[in-house]
C-alpha cells in the first residue's frame, strides 16, 4: 500500500489530519522496526540531533502524524507523535530505551548500538559523535490501522 493510500483510508477517520503526507522508514533495519511499531512494542525512536540542524530540518512535533515505512516504501501504519525533546546522549534515560523496543530493551544496548550509528552517521558529514552529543527523542503511539 502506498503512504497515500493509507493516509486517505485514515483520513475517513480523523479528517483533521489533513493533507500533507510526512511518510519515513527507520533507517536501520526499516522493515523490522516497523514491524514493532506496528505490533505495538515501539513507541520511541532517537535520532541525531546534529543531523537536523545540518540540514536546516526541523524537528518532530508532538500532535502530528507519520506514516512509517518499510524497505520498499510501502506503508506499514500511521503513528501520533505525542512528545519530542533533545537530551545529550548521556541522558538518555532507560525508560526511553525501553520504549524503543529493540534487542534487550535494556539502556545499556540502546547506548551501545545508538552510539555506533551516531558516530557512523556523524563521521559522514564530517561531525564527531560525543557522549553530549544531542540526541531528538521522540515518542509516538500507533493511531492506523486499529
Amino acid at each position: 500500500m502506498t503512504p497515500e493510500q493509507l493516509w486517505t483510508e485514515y483520513k475517513t477517520l480523523n479528517p483533521a489530519i489533513g493533507d500533507e503526507i510526512n511518510a519515513w522508514a527507520f533507517g536501520v533495519e526499516p522493515d523490522q522496526l516497523a514491524d514493532l511499531v506496528l505490533r505495538g512494542e515501539k513507541t520511541a525512536t532517537a535520532s541525531a540531533y546534529d543531523l537536523y540542524k545540518l540540514e536546516n530540518e526541523p524537528l518532530p512535533q508532538a500532535g502530528s502524524f507519520d506514516v512509517i515505512l518499510d524497505s520498499q516504501d510501502r506503508a506499514v501504519c500511521i503513528v501520533e507523535i505525542t512528545k519530542v525533546s533533545v537530551l545529550p546522549f548521556n541522558e538518555v534515560s532507560a525508560d526511553h530505551a525501553f520504549k524503543e523496543g529493540e534487542g534487550d530493551k535494556s539502556l545499556t544496548y540502546w547506548q551501545q548500538v545508538h552510539q555506533e550509528l551516531f558516530t557512523e552517521w556523524l563521521a559522514e558529514v564530517g561531525l564527531e559523535f560525543s557522549q553530549e552529543s544531542g540526541v531528538v527523542l521522540e515518542e509516538f503511539h500507533k493511531v492506523y490501522p486499529l
